[in-house]
């Protein structure tokens, strides 16, 4: 072979190949030390589950979760010992069956003399710890607090933990409701889909439904959702021409009159984008201290309350509250403005008060606390009541969008969906919208995904967790393996039904995952 073929293949046929090349001579002299290397190499990238991945895969294409899983291969081929490895939710795109793998290269680690410390959210991670630490109780300003520490045990018997409770109480999560799908029977269906991977496979999504798209790394999940259902979906309604994956065609499309993408890209680069703006409801608030007698009398308007354009906004910051400062060879960094104190505006504009509180004051309000406040007036409470439905109670009404996760961007979008007057007839594209999600966060997650269906919308998931596979009206699942081995159809049926395909990998850790829920629930535990 050349070394242009071999850099071609994925890693596994690149593992094989290597493992059946026989050198003699001269040849056995020189390569027997370079061989092994690139066998044990070939061998970790394996072990934590990237055998999909072709060698000559472009950095820039690879999701966070493969860029983490590739670091950790390298890792492991160093034999450091007395090392301290600290990971950011790792399992972030990763099927249960790649976490066990991925577990299993942590606890390697760890038995070889180094010290693992892991921010994640995964059950079966907080399961397999040796030790635990719980903050909380809550999230923004009612959290910051250790809530419990220790086994897994310990964790099971605190009260004061939520983690404890979810992880000790199967019944305390929501129970499984009736499918959708008879009730409806139309679909939008990708038919002859080739792209990638995918083996020409054809498969209907349910319209006024709920589907969740599953399968291991590499199955062909966004090839299929991101590639082709979108594009197309969104070339058909609007007359765009644009990329498409490899298809025959679509039907079924004329049921729809428009298709989003709720991804979890910012909803603003700048400290000026803020939840208010963006979801929509910092309009009335500016209105109200507008009709406030103190500006009614200095003539001021509702444009003196906006930070977005002169006359009441500090201008030293140009209302951002923020200044940035460049640095030459660092990121920019972001300080509180000395002339307002990161207050936005001016202090005459600051002076003019609602109910004893200053356009500065309420942006610097939880969205707990603005429910409260602004209870009084429907324009307002209805998108904050949203924001906390979807567990966004903690943010701040004006935080600046470049602080949010990925995640809180993603629930914003949402909110701000969610509060519009819905006519049904829209499908919503999410990708793995636990990410960064709590268990007690799922579940508020999975409510608003089920009142989006309820309405008359069609919602389309690709998701590894299983608490939001299992309340799915229907489960659309690839694979079964990864790269060339996946890209087939296994399953498009409801959850329960799932549990009895052999060839699904995702069916069988589900099963594991109800039996398990079960055991907790009938146990009478929390």
């Amino acid at each position: 072979r050349k070394i242009g073929e071999i850099v071609a293949l994925p890693v596994g046929e690149a593992r094989e190949w290597f493992e059946s090349l026989r050198l003699s001579g001269r040849e056995a002299v020189i390569g027997r030390d370079i061989v092994r290397e690139i066998r044990n190499r070939l061998g970790f990238l394996e072990k934590v589950g990237l055998s999909y991945l072709g060698l000559n895969r472009s950095a820039s294409t690879l999701s966070g979760g493969e860029a983490q899983r590739l670091r950790l291969a390298a890792q492991l081929g160093s034999n450091l010992r007395g090392v301290c490895y600290v990971l950011d939710e790792p399992t972030i795109g990763l099927h249960p069956r790649d976490n066990l793998r991925l577990l299993r290269i942590l606890k390697r680690l760890r038995n070889r003399g180094n010290t693992i410390v892991v921010v994640e959210h995964d059950e079966d991670t907080i399961r397999s710890a040796d030790h635990i630490i719980d903050l909380g109780p809550g999230a923004g300003r009612q959290g910051g607090r250790l809530v419990a520490q220790g086994t897994l045990k310990e964790i099971l018997s605190s009260r004061e933990s939520i983690t404890g409770k979810f992880l000790r109480n199967g019944s305390c999560r929501a129970g499984i409701r009736e499918s959708r799908v008879r009730r409806n029977g139309k679909r939008l269906r990708v038919l002859g889909a080739r792209h990638n991977n995918l083996k020409g496979i054809d498969v209907g999504f349910p319209l006024r439904a709920f589907t969740c798209v599953t399968g291991v790394s590499g199955s062909g999940k966004s090839s299929l959702v991101q590639d082709i259902l979108f594009p197309a979906l969104k070339g058909k309604l609007t007359g765009e021409s644009g990329f498409s994956g490899k298809h025959r065609r679509l039907e079924g499309w004329q049921e729809l009159r428009r298709v989003i993408e709720v991804d979890q890209s910012p909803i603003g680069r700048t400290p000026r984008s803020i939840p208010a703006s963006y979801v929509g409801f910092l309009n009335p608030i500016r209105n109200l201290f507008e009709l406030t007698p103190e500006a009614r009398a200095r003539g001021y308007s509702a444009s003196r309350f906006s930070f977005n354009i002169g006359g009441g906004r500090c201008e030293r910051c140009k209302g951002q509250g923020r200044i940035r400062i460049k640095m030459s060879f660092l990121p920019d960094v972001f300080v509180d403005c000395e002339a307002c104190g990161g207050k936005r505006f001016q202090r005459n504009t600051r002076e003019i008060r609602y109910r004893g509180k200053s356009i500065a004051d309420v942006l610097e309000m939880t969205v707990e606390e603005g429910l409260g406040f602004f209870s009084a007036i429907p324009q307002v409470e209805k998108y904050l009541a949203i924001l906390e439905e979807i567990g966004l109670g903690y943010l701040q009404l004006g935080q600046p969008s470049n602080t949010l996760s990925g995640g809180e961007a993603q629930r914003i979008k949402l909110a701000a969906e969610l509060g519009k007057t819905s006519r049904g007839g829209t499908m919503y594209i999410l990708d793995e919208p636990t990410t960064g999600l709590h268990l007690a966060d799922i579940q508020k997650l999975v409510r608003v995904l089920h009142r989006m269906a309820d309405r008359g919308d069609t919602v389309v998931v690709i998701e590894h967790n299983l608490e939001v596979i299992r309340q799915a009206d229907l489960v659309v699942d690839l694979g079964p393996e990864g790269g060339d081995a996946g890209g087939y159809l296994v399953a498009a049926v409801p959850p329960r039904k799932l549990l009895s395909v052999k060839e699904s990998r995702t069916g069988g850790h589900l099963r594991k995952y109800l039996s398990r829920i079960r055991t907790s629930a009938g146990s009478g535990a929390g």
